[in-house]
């Protein structure tokens, strides 16, 4: 398995989101992620994006209903259906909220374990341009 884990600037993401996963046509896994001022932010992003994609594949939820519903959720957060606060994955209706749900668990620790204080990391993440 290959798995390619890169920062890049904000801006240049395929829709508005600070981290996001897709799969290569041979397989193999891509995840860009913010580039931010802390390398721990980052870390925390890359890890939670690396266990949403290792149990989507395990539970079959397709990279194509992630990204549709992402591009929906985004869409509608620009009609001011959400606020900029507000996470897809964590919406009832999205169709990977389990795995997102875990992946922000597996995120949490994580921080606690590296001395990231979570109100001050999401307040970097809303803030990013």
């Amino acid at each position: 398995m290959n798995i390619s884990i890169k920062t890049i600037p904000h801006k240049d993401h395929r829709y508005p989101t600070v981290g996001d996963w897709w799969y290569n046509k041979d397989g193999s896994i891509e995840i860009r992620i913010s580039k931010m001022d802390n390398w721990r932010y980052e870390c925390l992003v890359a890890v939670h994006e690396l266990v949403e994609i290792l149990i989507c594949k395990h539970c079959k939820v397709t990279q194509k209903k992630v990204d549709k519903f992402d591009i929906m959720f985004e869409k509608e957060r620009e009609q001011g259906l959400h606020t900029d606060t507000e996470e897809p994955g964590d919406d009832p209706d999205a169709p990977y909220k389990f795995q997102h749900g875990i992946a922000t668990g597996v995120e949490r620790i994580l921080a606690v374990m590296l001395g990231v204080c979570w109100r001050a990391y999401e307040q970097k993440i809303y803030s990013l341009p």
